[in-house]
């Protein structure tokens, strides 16, 4: 799914839908490849996404109604690039909180208050 020099796998499912809408929150629109690469320079080269996970979850975000695509000619490439849907805007602090609420309680059970 994903490869990366400091995180197994396992530690990563579940996170690539709000990694993709939180870019896209943040960059109105972009491209497959673009993503990767953000991600990657975002967390110092630790996190990289693969094509293989990250176009399925793409297409599953499109699917639902959560992002857009528009395609551009690049030459003699169609390059598409995924945008946030009106539904999509909203869904992202959904995602973004849920996912923030579930680090949260993580954290609480790896390391429970001393009393």
């Amino acid at each position: 799914m994903y490869y990366c020099v400091m995180y197994s796998k396992e530690l990563l499912k579940g996170t690539l839908q709000p990694i993709i809408l939180n870019l896209l929150k943040d960059n109105k629109r972009m491209y497959g490849y673009e993503i990767t690469q953000k991600v990657k320079e975002l967390t110092n080269g630790k996190i990289g996404i693969t094509e293989g996970a990250l176009y399925p979850a793409l297409h599953k975000l499109e699917a639902e109604g959560v992002l857009r695509v528009e395609e551009e000619f690049i030459g003699k490439r169609i390059r598409k690039y995924y945008m946030l849907t009106k539904s999509g805007t909203s869904a992202v602090n959904e995602k973004l909180n849920e996912f923030s609420d579930f680090l949260t309680t993580i954290q609480q059970l790896l390391k429970p208050s001393l009393s």
